[in-house]
């Protein structure tokens, strides 16, 4: 895949502090049109935080974010992403499609029935899930809900906060195919994990989050060259320092 030289996400020198703990020093990244990018790094690491600041729920206190060239500051720099946030709890009075038909209003989209069956697939969904309230959905229902919400969207950006959340093995793998004919198809991804064979197999390139700092930016093969490691999982070890 050729990845465009177009940069939609700059991120520079950002820093943000909670109280006396550094959760973001001085964290630069760039992800170009088309790419798939992950933020991989443990629990703790800045990765939830580094979104947060990209979409605005939280403040960064020193440095500069992007979106498609605007300041993310700015709503229209959100317009042309949709975000499916690491704790995805839907609002639990509606229907499976009532909640789909008012992310669809949101995104300016227009529900299409032969599409949303593609999805239900893409995300292991059955579609009787679609007629129940969303309080009697179980966590990775919930999760397949919110996925399907971003892949119908249509926007060129999407911004996925841990998306393996909750999902069994089986949705696992349809989702990450789905996301490997996305990345494909030319969309773009920015997502965090700490699944490393999630990252292995779907990432261009990824940034390692490691006490609030980039660790390594680079391929997966990078990383493993880098670090003379046989799998990212070594390779991801012996670059925080937890193997020799």
């Amino acid at each position: 895949m050729t990845i465009s030289d177009q940069s939609i996400i700059q991120i520079h020198d950002v820093r943000k502090r909670y109280g006396t703990r550094t959760v973001l020093d001085g964290v630069t990244l760039e992800v170009s049109a088309g790419e798939c990018f992950g933020l991989v790094g443990i629990n703790g690491a800045g990765k939830t935080t580094l979104l947060k600041c990209l979409l605005d729920f939280a403040r960064a206190d020193a440095g500069t974010l992007t979106l498609f060239g605007c300041s993310s500051l700015e709503p229209v720099a959100r317009s042309q992403l949709a975000f499916l946030p690491e704790r995805f709890v839907p609002p639990y009075y509606l229907s499976g499609a009532d909640f789909l038909d008012y992310m669809g209003q949101l995104h300016g989209v227009v529900r299409d029935p032969a599409q949303q069956q593609q999805l239900l697939k893409a995300v292991d969904l059955d579609a009787i899930a679609l007629e129940r309230p969303v309080r009697q959905l179980s966590k990775g229902m919930a999760q397949k809900l919110g996925l399907l919400a971003c892949l119908q969207s249509g926007k060129p950006l999407l911004v996925l906060d841990e998306p393996m959340s909750g999902l069994d093995p089986k949705a696992r793998a349809a989702v990450k195919h789905h996301l490997l004919e996305l990345r494909d198809s030319g969309r773009t991804l920015f997502f965090s994990t700490h699944l490393l064979h999630d990252a292995e197999v779907l990432c261009d390139r990824l940034a390692i989050l490691h006490g609030g700092a980039v660790a390594f930016v680079g391929s997966p093969a990078q990383c493993c060259e880098q670090f003379s490691a046989p799998d990212l999982e070594t390779a991801y070890l012996r670059c925080v320092g937890d193997q020799g």
